[in-house]
Order: structure tokens, then sequence, then C-alpha cells
């Protein structure tokens, strides 16, 4: 597939899956311009982990020469390029785009908020997980039951480099991806795109479940300075499409700090 004809796939996805999170966006040029100041902007993503990878910028203020961008890498599965692309896309919608819209909307319909006391000076939203493959169940309600990012705390805080300190008072992404099977698993974390070798070690040691068939878990949270003003939205009216979901999505369902998790048990959207 040529550039141009990737960018187009990618852009069209952006628009749709964000328009079933209630929000309209449009391409215009390299961004696809969303309400406000908001903007989603693609680049090419660099290693050669296949043509299913995809790197999505979320933009909260346009405009800006020093305007927080909160960057994501994420893939996706299919039978050619363009299903590979939407895929990607959908995945970064339900998990990301959801935390990142619910950063702006308040509100708890996207995501959950905490202040988890080992972050000191951090809010985090978090948006829900993606779980898929074999006997997601499992790992799904171990997700519902455990408070994974203030578990990781002591290996995510020297990444974040504290909320006045060099990390300033801008945005950061925290990417989880975890799962496999018993004996060949993955635990990765990414803080702001990069892998965090600490983080992930932090993650392989928890006691998630391993089972004998392929499942994964895919989770994003946003950490923002506590009393840091974020653009707002207004929220959507009532034309909202309601969020579409992957084979398996832990969704929202309040229970006590960051338990955003309810396993959906049909596949598709």
């Amino acid at each position: 597939m040529r550039p141009q004809d990737r960018l187009a796939v990618i852009q069209r996805s952006v628009v749709r899956e964000m328009g079933r999170l209630g929000q309209q966006f449009t391409v215009d040029g390299e961004v696809v311009r969303g309400p406000g100041t908001t903007a989603v902007a693609v680049r090419e993503h660099p290693g050669g982990e296949g043509a299913g990878h995809v790197d999505l910028g979320y933009v909260l203020e346009l405009g800006r020469a020093d305007a927080p961008v909160v960057w994501d890498c994420t893939a996706g599965l299919g039978k050619t390029e363009e299903e590979k692309l939407d895929s990607a896309v959908r995945m970064w919608a339900t998990t990301t785009a959801s935390a990142l819209v619910e950063l702006r909307e308040g509100g708890g319909r996207h995501g959950d908020h905490a202040d988890h006391p080992e972050l000191p000076g951090w809010h985090a939203v978090q948006g829900p997980a993606a779980v898929f493959g074999f006997g997601n169940e499992r790992l799904a309600g171990w997700l519902a039951e455990h408070r994974v990012l203030p578990a990781l705390a002591p290996a995510l805080l020297p990444a974040l480099g504290g909320p006045d300190g060099r990390g300033g008072r801008r945005p950061h992404g925290v990417k989880l991806f975890l799962g496999g099977k018993a004996g060949d698993d993955v635990a990765e974390v990414r803080v702001d795109g990069e892998v965090s070798e600490a983080a992930s070690a932090a993650l392989r040691a928890l006691d998630w479940p391993r089972g004998e068939r392929l499942c994964w878990a895919r989770l994003f949270a946003v950490l923002t300075a506590q009393g840091t003003a974020v653009p707002t939205a207004a929220p959507a009216g009532a034309g909202e499409v309601a969020a579409a979901r992957p084979a398996a999505v832990a969704a929202a369902r309040p229970q006590g700090l960051f338990a955003r998790w309810r396993q959906a048990r049909r596949a598709g959207r």
C-alpha cells in the first residue's frame, strides 16, 4: 500500500472510531481535526513490526507550538493491510482515545478517574481495557480485581519525572500490554511511547493469569499533574453512536478505583 493510501485508511478509521465516542472529527491535510483544539496526528511507525502497526498522536491544544501530544503505538489483525490498519485504530480508540476523551469531558462516561497515593501529585484517567484471545474471562476478571497502575508506581515515577520536576505539568500516556500464555508471556509498559524496562519488569512480576492458550490485554491511562487545567469540550449530544468493542472489552462498572471492567461476551462491534 502506498504511503498516501495508508494515511487515508488510517484517517478514515480515526474519523469513524471517534464518531463512535460521540466526537466529530474531520480530515484536514496531515491531521484529523476534532472538537475545540483537539486533533489526531499520524506518523510512520519505526521498525519492522509489520503493516498493521500505527502511531497516533492525540493533540490537546492544536495551534500551540508547545502543544501537548499524547502518542501511542497500536497494532491490528486482519487478512489485508487495510483490515489490519482498521483493527489497529479500533484498538486505539477503545483504550487510548476513550481515556483522552474522558480527560477532556469528565463525568466518567468513557473512563475512570483516580488519585492514587502511590502516585503522589498525579491524577490518573484510565479507559476501558481490551481483552482478547482464548479464555479471556480469567484475565479480564483479574484486571477487575487488581489495581495495576498503583502496583507499578515505584517503577513508573522515575519515568514521569514528578509533576513539578523535569516531567513538567504535561500529560503522560502510559500503555500496558500483557498476556501470551504460560511459558511464553509478554509484558510491556510504554511511557510517552517509550518502553520502560523497569515498569515492564514490574508488570511481568505481577500474578496475572497465564493459561495454556494465547490471551492478551491492552490498557491505557493518562496521568496529569493534579490541579492542571485541561481544555474541555461539551459532552456529546443525543446523536452519539455507542463506542465499539473488540473481541472482548472490559467496560464501565463502578466498583472502586480503576474498576472499569466488565467482560463483553459477544465478538465484534
